[in-house]
């Protein structure tokens, strides 16, 4: 069967929508992820958008592996000689370079013309050719471009040293049928297409960029630039998961396949939600908490017996692991490693042994440990050990009474200590830690969630804060629930506090 390249834009699309930036930690952990789950190419980000997102790109460049990795650029030579410095030190390097070409983006956007369009796409494509050797080019707003216009773009930036060429679908304006009949046509109408691979980038505004991807890899495109969860601009873009499952699900139809390891679908899900803060929803297709679940009674019984009466997929082939109570408090560092590679998580070296003390502290306080609870560990926590520490923490409620909470938080050997009222303890608990260190942080949502079964759970807790205009999300987990909420705000204390030190 035909390989369809799969592209994935988490670090770069996902990570720069509303809510869902990460630290360059998290993005580092985050692309050897990818690498471990067999992306193809990575984009690790935009390097000339600042300093941070240009380091970030240039760890990962240095630290990953495997795939190639990616930068985005303008057709300008700031932005295109910005992203050859950062992707240097990687073994595979891509220069992804774009244009705006509908009418709408150039009158609007641009302001230019027609010829001079083709000429900074042609100018952009000779420039990222003479740095690396593997360059794609974008047009930017395709779906929306006159097709004989988009094709005279294509066929310039080819002949100019474009191996691959992108059909983004901007705004999640298409359809399946349209794309299918665009991407037929581009193969058409593009005399040296056959120079050039083709891919899409699909946005789900209308909720169709999996099925558009679908579309143009039924129509002859090899490469779709997707995310994990689907995250991304707006409403996010196609969503990896469910383009790979459909693709590995449906080869009569579709007679195509990737190199994805699909058992490490759902730990790349659940860490990415984890590191950004947003819950995948329960009824996400492939990796949602209900996609192999059944509570009626009717589907109970098809599956009793037989599987496939109501479940197309393994869900082992996904990553959904099928035992549930394995470890306790007498398991060995070995048994709880194992277990971890079997749910799908690499974990590098100076992870295991803070992995172990955690498992060991859990297993302590609970009589089973479930896979999920080991999940949690291995997916949480990110961000509670840095410049601030919380060393105690004190809460009082009631029914009659306020809370209260009272805080020591050490930074560099010195202790600072603060108390607060709040609305409930935890907020309580956020107003006093605010308080202790100084930073102004407003708090926009809490959520939480039971990570496992029984009284003794873990509980998992989500927040999103505003600092200075910026969204930073946190994440904890503790049997605490309090305690997992004040891990959560402490993520993103510490984040805020690292930055500030390397501006200094």
């Amino acid at each position: 069967m035909d390989q369809v390249i799969i592209f994935d834009t988490t670090l770069r699309d996902g990570e720069q929508s509303p809510g869902f930036s990460m630290s360059p930690s998290q993005k580092l952990r985050m692309a050897r992820t990818l690498r471990d789950l067999g992306v193809d190419v990575i984009e690790a980000g935009f390097p000339a958008a600042s300093p941070g997102d240009f380091e970030s790109v240039q760890t990962i460049a240095r630290e990953v592996q495997g795939p190639a990795i990616c930068g985005l650029a303008r057709c300008n030579e700031g932005d295109i000689r910005t992203v050859a410095r950062a992707i240097a030190p990687a073994a595979k390097q891509r220069i992804h370079v774009f244009i705006a070409t509908s009418p709408i983006h150039r009158e609007h956007k641009l302001k230019m013309t027609r010829e001079e369009v083709v000429a900074g796409a042609v100018a952009g494509v000779k420039l990222a050719k003479s740095l690396v050797d593997d360059v794609e080019f974008s047009a930017e707003d395709a779906i929306r471009t006159e097709p004989e216009f988009l094709a005279e773009v294509l066929t310039a930036a080819i002949d100019a040293g474009a191996g691959t060429v992108n059909i983004p679908d901007t705004v999640g304006y298409t359809t399946p049928d349209e794309m299918t009949r665009l991407i037929t046509y581009i193969r058409e109408n593009v005399p040296n297409i056959d120079q050039a691979i083709i891919s899409t980038h699909c946005h789900d505004d209308l909720g169709m960029a999996v099925a558009n991807s679908l579309a143009a890899i039924s129509a002859g495109a090899r490469q779709i630039e997707c995310t994990i969860n689907g995250i991304g601009e707006r409403a996010g873009n196609a969503s990896l998961e469910e383009v790979v499952m459909a693709l590995k699900t449906r080869p009569d139809h579709f007679g195509c396949d990737t190199a994805i390891n699909t058992q490490r679908l759902v730990p790349a899900s659940r860490l990415l939600a984890a590191m950004t803060g947003n819950i995948v929803p329960r009824n996400k297709a492939i990796v949602g908490d209900n996609a192999f679940a059944h509570e009626s009674g009717i589907h109970q019984h098809g599956m009793l017996s037989h599987s496939t009466t109501y479940e197309i997929m393994k869900p082992e082939d996904v990553g959904v692991a099928n035992s549930q109570l394995v470890l306790g408090k007498h398991s060995g560092r070995h048994a709880v490693l194992d277990r971890a590679r079997q749910l799908g998580y690499t974990l590098e070296p100076e992870q295991v042994s803070d992995l172990f003390a955690r498992f060991k502290d859990l297993a302590d306080r609970k009589r089973e440990v479930y896979d999920a609870d080991l999940e949690a560990l291995i997916t949480g926590q990110e961000g509670s050990t840095g410049p601030w520490q919380l060393t105690s923490l004190r809460v009082t409620t009631g029914l009659s009474d306020d809370p209260t909470a009272s805080v020591a938080m050490s930074r560099e050997g010195e202790t600072h200590r603060e108390a607060a009222i709040g609305d409930g303890p935890l907020d309580a608990v956020c107003r006093a830690m605010i308080r202790a260190t100084g930073i102004d942080i407003e708090i926009k949502t809490f959520a939480l969630r039971s990570v496992s079964e029984g009284v003794d759970a873990q509980g998992e807790a989500n927040i999103h804060a505003d600092f200075n205009g910026e969204e930073l999300a946190g994440h904890g987990v503790s049997t605490d629930i309090v305690a997992a909420g004040a891990m959560a705000l402490l993520q993103i204390i510490n984040r805020i506090t690292r930055r500030s030190e390397r501006q200094a």
